[in-house]
């Protein structure tokens, strides 16, 4: 049985709280157990310690490979440390053969030295522009397609780990076929308008909506007169987001829901006299657009969905060993009416098994980057191993 270990701390003083990391963590491991695999997660109060921190983790467990990032806030088990001091560190002891870390200095290679990547979790800096093609580049060096991870959100430096301190670029590991990895995204938006499609779009500037003005439409679902004054439209538009759907992509979801395939993007400007939208995100004629909001009643529902779907999937495949979540900076548990709510929704709903994870700047699934999502990862017990 593949084995799982958690821990958790905070306080001002980083020292004091890997020193209670480190206590929570011998309690649990057994005699004999030798994990391979470690994921460090620190908010962004730690950044000037993140060094220290990973070269104290690589000393204490020298076989140990570890990966992570740092954010606005981390989360375990049923704690949220959001805007304060905290870490959340998980151990497994996955067999070396059975996965890859990979950074830029040390890219993922399909095939190499006999490895072959299913899946690849990803940590990423949101700032950089060719991040879209390189999450499709390397979701195409997996057999599934499918990648999951999230963004550093931290507000000095968007520090990530793969065996050293990383500023910018992407890294992560990747889990052959011996790991089976459950993985679902959970909407936090809701949709208040139909399905439409872009028929017109230059850049970021939305023109035309199924052939209509883009701000006609917007008028229309937001239950708007065209003569609403301008301060009432901005704020509207402020707290009004896009659902995209990539041109030959499927929108099919639940009625009142979004797919998995839909990317929510801000509006970040409007042209009154031309119609126009601007929308932060390239856009093309041929994708489809559902204006939407946040709401916090549907995003609680979606994600107690998603978490009964993927706790069934690894269940049937022996149950859940470990579970990482990674969040959108903008959720956690004060969207959620109390803190802590949102990670004491996935741990109550999923059970004991250790959990960890970050809120990220944007989050990945697939080749996507979200935002206002969760991504929920499961790993369950282990395939026999390859002769």
């Amino acid at each position: 049985m593949s084995k799982f270990i958690s821990a958790h701390a905070g306080g001002a003083d980083w020292k004091v709280a890997l020193g209670s990391c480190w206590a929570q963590i011998g309690s649990q491991l057994q005699d004999g157990a030798r994990p391979k695999l470690g994921w460090c997660y620190l908010t962004d109060h730690y950044t000037p310690a993140a060094g220290n921190i990973l070269d104290s983790l690589q000393q204490r467990l020298p076989e140990v490979h570890w990966v992570g990032a740092v954010g606005v806030g981390v989360g375990a088990d049923s704690v949220e440390y959001f805007d304060e001091p905290g870490m959340a560190l998980m151990l497994a002891d996955l067999p070396p053969e059975s996965f890859k870390v990979f950074s830029g200095q040390k890219p993922l290679e399909a095939g190499a030295n006999g490895f072959e990547a299913f899946t690849a979790l990803v940590h990423a800096d949101g700032s950089n522009p060719d991040l879209p093609i390189q999450l499709k580049e390397l979701s195409e060096k997996t057999a599934t397609g499918y990648l999951f991870g999230g963004l550093s959100s931290a507000r000095n430096q968007p520090l990530c780990f793969a065996d050293e301190v990383l500023l910018g670029g992407l890294s992560g590991v990747a889990f052959g076929p011996e790991t089976p990895v459950f993985s679902r995204v959970t909407q936090g938006c809701q949709p208040i308008g139909p399905q439409r499609a872009i028929t017109r779009a230059e850049g970021n500037y939305l023109v035309t909506l199924d052939n209509a003005r883009a701000l006609d439409c917007a008028l229309e679902d937001l239950g708007l007169s065209p003569e609403v004054p301008d301060p009432e439209l901005r704020a509207e538009l402020a707290e009004t987001l896009a659902g995209l759907v990539d041109a030959g992509e499927d929108a099919s979801a639940r009625p009142g829901q979004f797919g998995a395939n839909t990317e929510v993007r801000h509006i970040v400007g409007v042209g009154r006299k031309g119609g126009l939208l601007v929308i932060a995100e390239q856009i093309k004629a041929g994708m489809q657009l559902a204006f939407c909001k946040r709401n916090a009643e549907a995003a609680k529902h979606d994600l107690l969905r998603i978490i009964g779907e993927v706790r069934a999937q690894a269940e049937s495949a022996g149950g859940v060993r470990g579970a990482l979540y990674i969040s959108c900076s903008g959720r956690g548990g004060p969207h959620f009416g109390q803190p802590h709510a949102e990670f004491e929704m996935v741990r109550q709903a999923l059970g004991d098994a250790p959990l960890i994870g970050f809120f990220a700047g944007g989050e990945i699934a697939r080749h996507h980057l979200y935002g206002y999502t969760g991504v929920l990862t499961v790993f369950a017990e282990m395939a026999p191993a390859r002769s």
